[in-house]
């Protein structure tokens, strides 16, 4: 692998994550900003990346689309739900409330750590893209299938939300349509599914173990950090008996049936 192109990554993405960060500050104040510009520096990241790398131009191309599909979908959604037409994401209220006026300085640097994120997930898209065969093995294939399964439940997901959101009736209460029935977090659980694909996909690949680090990283971030712990926070602070009800009769995470709630 190509670390030479990793520090690349690393190094041209900091700018953007500047630059919406100063947007940030002087005017918008909505903080979701990151999220948007962490999904803006990795399809921008794949697609360089593409044209970049030395190994086969079929597997560069398909790579390359796979992971600038997944990002600008992601961050377009992102960008109307947080950005345009809803407030700020309940995380960073929450960080407010509880550093004060160190708030805006941990907010600074987690802009400027997505840039360091977009390199350390651009790494799977870097094994896979100096691959030099020229055909499609097994794994290859099932990889891809795995792509399609987590990029398409996340955006059913994300759409199923959004619309329960959008219903006046549906103020203050818990979403339990759709895939909402079965997991409190469907969306990150097909994130993570998205991730796995790569990992496939680099069976009989040089380097392929250092492909790990996308749902390594992505997972543990999702389900200790920056994901569902902040969410399940805000949604018991402002939803209180009714979320508890539904942590008590459904997966965090792995989508399965509803326990029974007697």
């Amino acid at each position: 692998m190509d670390w030479i192109l990793f520090l690349w990554v690393w190094l041209a993405t900091t700018p953007i994550m500047i630059a919406l960060w100063l947007v940030y500050r002087l005017c918008d104040r909505n903080a979701s900003l990151a999220d948007v510009g962490f999904c803006l520096g990795f399809g921008l990241a794949s697609l360089s990346l593409g044209m970049m790398t030395t190994g086969d131009e079929g597997h560069r191309i398909v790579v390359a689309v796979m992971g600038a599909g997944y990002a600008f979908r992601l961050g377009g959604y992102l960008f109307n739900a947080r950005v345009l037409h809803a407030t700020e994401d309940s995380r960073y209220q929450l960080i407010r409330q509880k550093l004060g006026n160190r708030a805006e300085w941990s907010i600074f640097l987690y802009f400027l750590g997505q840039s360091l994120a977009v390199a350390l997930l651009s790494v799977p898209l870097l094994v896979l893209m100096a691959n030099p065969n020229d055909t499609w093995g097994f794994w290859e294939l099932v990889g891809v299938c795995i792509w399609s399964i987590g990029v398409g439940g996340e955006t059913i997901a994300d759409y199923q939300l959004n619309h329960f959101r959008h219903q006046s009736q549906n103020k203050g209460k818990t979403c339990r349509e759709g895939l909402w029935r079965y997991s409190r977090h469907p969306n990150y659980f097909f994130e993570g599914v998205h991730w796995c694909a790569y990992v496939v996909m680099s069976v009989g690949v040089t380097d392929a173990w250092v492909t790990l680090v996308g749902p390594v990283l992505m997972i543990v971030a999702l389900l200790k950090v920056t994901g569902i712990p902040f969410s399940e926070a805000q949604a018991l602070a402002s939803r209180g008996d009714d979320y508890r009800e539904y942590q008590r009769t459904t997966n965090a995470f792995i989508p399965w049936f509803p326990k029974d709630p007697n």
